[in-house]
């Protein structure tokens, strides 16, 4: 394996609005660790789920990342067009009994404590108004995590039939990254801490499709001052438009990365560059934490030049 494919990493964000701290983190994390090794970094936009989406999003975001220099290789990959790419793979778990339809209800499951027992599995239900669930056959309890060691799952959950095809006719998030990540060659997929529960259904279903499984590495969390991860659904304040650079500053110490005592003689390329060749895993907390003492909507008033590099 040539260097150049040592490692391949992506950034998939959903266009539910802009990019905001926390993304930057999960955002600069991964450009860091596959750039580090000369690897490849794809941007992918995950649009499957329309009623969450807002109108200008996802071009918002992709401006964002080029604001802060985050700059990806080849295609943007667009899940609303991968439609067949997905229906194929159910197609190949329907057709090889790995897969079932189901009607029932989420106050069902609640009754059942919250996690769904099997109780379609030998109902053999046509496909009309039901969802799809894969049916469990390798189970994966616990998983090795970069910068957090062994995690184990909870057993309910990864024992659990997902779904992996709505019943309102999308598909799941659970298939669509599994599918996308291993058409892209992801080797190594670094995200958010609180991505960390589902990746025990997304691992078993690399085993069920007879995949390689990827790496993973869970950042930690940027906290708002209520102790809330910044989110979308939180109204975290979008990235600044002004000068980038105090930012990427931020992030980096956020995530525990050397910046030089004179990063304001730098320009954003320059910055950025300093932090590949310094990127190291073992300084990255484990914790999540408050975002900067110094509010970032200051930053939005520094010069608003278009970027600082080149």
């Amino acid at each position: 394996m040539t260097s150049e494919h040592c490692c391949t990493g992506r950034f998939a964000p959903s266009p539910s609005g802009a990019l905001h701290f926390g993304s930057l983190i999960a955002a600069l994390g991964s450009y860091l660790n596959a750039r580090a090794r000369q690897g490849r970094w794809w941007v992918r936009i995950e649009d499957i789920d329309p009623p969450r989406e807002i109108p200008g999003a996802a071009s918002t975001i992709l401006h964002q990342l080029e604001h802060y220099g985050l700059h990806w290789d080849g295609d943007v990959l667009w899940q609303s067009q991968r439609s067949h790419a997905y229906r194929d793979i159910i197609q190949q778990l329907i057709s090889q009994h790995q897969s079932y339809f189901c009607d029932c209800t989420r106050s069902r499951i609640r009754e059942c404590g919250g996690y769904y027992d099997g109780h379609c599995r030998q109902r053999s239900l046509p496909a009309g108004d039901a969802a799809l669930r894969i049916r469990q056959l390798q189970p994966v309890f616990s998983f090795h995590d970069r910068l957090r060691g062994e995690i184990v799952a909870d057993p309910a959950l990864a024992a659990e039939d997902f779904i992996i095809h709505r019943r309102d006719g999308l598909f799941a998030y659970n298939l669509a990254v599994v599918v996308d990540d291993h058409s892209q060659g992801v080797s190594e997929i670094v995200r958010g801490a609180d991505l960390i529960v589902p990746t025990v259904r997304q691992i078993s279903l690399y085993q069920q499709l007879g995949w390689p499984v990827p790496d993973y590495l869970h950042l930690p969390l940027a906290l708002n001052r209520d102790g809330h991860k910044l989110s979308k659904q939180n109204h975290a304040p979008p990235l600044p438009e002004g000068d980038p650079r105090p930012v990427l500053v931020q992030a980096l110490r956020f995530l525990g990365q050397t910046v030089s005592p004179r990063w304001q003689d730098l320009s954003r390329d320059q910055l950025l560059s300093q932090a590949i060749c310094h990127w190291t895993t073992d300084n990255i907390p484990i914790n999540d934490a408050l975002i900067p003492e110094q509010p970032l909507t200051a930053f939005s008033n520094c010069s608003q030049q278009a970027m600082i590099s080149r």
